[in-house]
């Protein structure tokens, strides 16, 4: 059986502005999951996204 935690261990999370936390994705790799949250947050909108690793507790980017 597969973990997809081991194989995909990087995630981007987004707040609201209600402070709701949603997981945006699940990424293979910090760069791969940084690229996404910075693209993200490059769109203008108000709402928060970070990089974490699951296991791990949320590191504000």
């Amino acid at each position: 059986m597969n973990d997809s935690g081991a194989l995909l261990p990087w995630l981007v999370i987004r707040q609201d502005d209600n402070g709701n936390r949603y997981r945006v994705g699940r990424y293979a790799t910090r760069a791969e999951a940084q690229k996404v949250a910075e693209s993200l947050d490059g769109q203008g909108h108000k709402q928060l996204y970070w990089v974490e690793r699951i296991g791990q507790t949320a590191t504000m980017n």
